[in-house]
């Protein structure tokens, strides 16, 4: 018997797959090339200016430079000089946990302090982009100008520091700020309120897009403000906490421009330092090596930097069950 296909024993004709016809065919490898070419400049640049120094630097990290001589590959010399206390084992061990410190104190901080200003802006009040405006106002300001208005602020009164006048016309003793060991960090992470305005916007957003009908039900029952906050706002806004967490703990780790203007650092060995290291971060080491033309042993330390700020990347995304992204399909 001749054999029936599972359509046409339904009573419906068998379809022919048609191969295009060239114009078609054509039509396709134009549009696939034209988008090639509009894409053509990012790839380019993608490839030049991430991809290509990070593969060098990866490849210097191992090697060094004898002059004439040649590149010689010397395996983990580099990072063994880094974490060898007989080498720069203890200055590697402090540098890196000032950044560490800093990023995991500052970046929580910062969060805490950008949200509660995007709920005081989320009001509906006369005159509330004008609030908004001030509380933004700081971030378009560059690094080093707030860095240089902030040593300026903390100053002390023999250089018309305006916090330390303020203090010894309450009857209080100055503060050190950034020219003490001590007080140095704290400052720093102090200074990052400045800005903290910058995520303000993100929250802004997030508050918009939570359903209004929420907050109607939850009154209907009964809960006041606090209870929404903590039942409604923050649940659907933690994929921005998630979001500005990770991104914050990575920039926070890297973190080289303010410390330029506040690190005191005189020579090119410390620059941006601090008092007693007390300011010194991986980035701005990493720059400091690399303007001293120590190529290969930047790249080592840059590498045990994107090392430390993986682990963290993994160990966030590791722990994000909180992170709320509605509910899921099939339930």
């Amino acid at each position: 018997m001749e054999r029936k296909s599972a359509a046409a024993a339904g009573g419906q004709p068998a379809r022919e797959k048609t191969r295009p016809s060239p114009a078609t065919r054509r039509r396709r490898r134009i549009d696939w090339l034209t988008g090639v070419l509009f894409a053509l400049p990012v790839i380019i640049g993608i490839l030049l200016f991430n991809y290509y120094p990070t593969v060098r630097a990866l490849i210097n990290s191992f090697t060094a430079s004898r002059g004439r001589a040649g590149i010689e590959f010397v395996k983990f010399k580099h990072y063994i000089t880094a974490l060898s206390f007989e080498f720069e084992g203890k200055l590697t061990l402090q540098i890196f946990g000032n950044t560490l410190v800093y990023a995991l104190v500052s970046v929580p901080f910062g969060l805490i302090v950008g949200y509660f200003l995007a709920l005081a802006a989320n009001f509906k009040l006369k005159g509330i982009s004008v609030y908004r405006m001030l509380f933004y106002l700081p971030v378009i300001i560059p690094g080093v100008a707030s860095g240089i208005l902030f040593v300026r602020m903390f100053a002390d009164t023999t250089q018309h520091g305006i916090f330390n006048q303020l203090f010894t016309s309450l009857g209080l003793p100055e503060a050190s700020f950034f020219r003490s060991e001590k007080t140095s960090l704290i400052t720093l992470i102090f200074m990052g309120i400045w800005s903290a305005g910058g995520s303000m916007i993100i929250w802004l957003s997030a508050f918009k897009n939570i359903p209004a009908n929420l907050y109607e039900a939850a009154k209907l029952d009964g809960a006041n403000s606090l209870q929404c906050l903590a039942k409604i706002t923050i649940p659907m806004s933690t994929p921005l906490i998630f979001y500005n967490l990770v991104t914050g703990i990575i920039g926070g780790l890297q973190c080289t421009t303010p410390l330029v203007v506040v690190g005191n650092g005189g020579g090119a060995w410390d620059r941006g330092a601090g008092v007693g290291n007390s300011l010194y971060f991986v980035a701005v080491k990493i720059m400091n090596e690399f303007n001293l033309t120590f190529y290969e042993y930047a790249s080592a330390l840059a590498f045990l930097l994107f090392f430390i700020v993986g682990i963290f990347t993994f160990i966030l995304f590791k722990t994000s069950k909180w992170v709320f992204y509605g509910e899921e399909e099939g339930k």
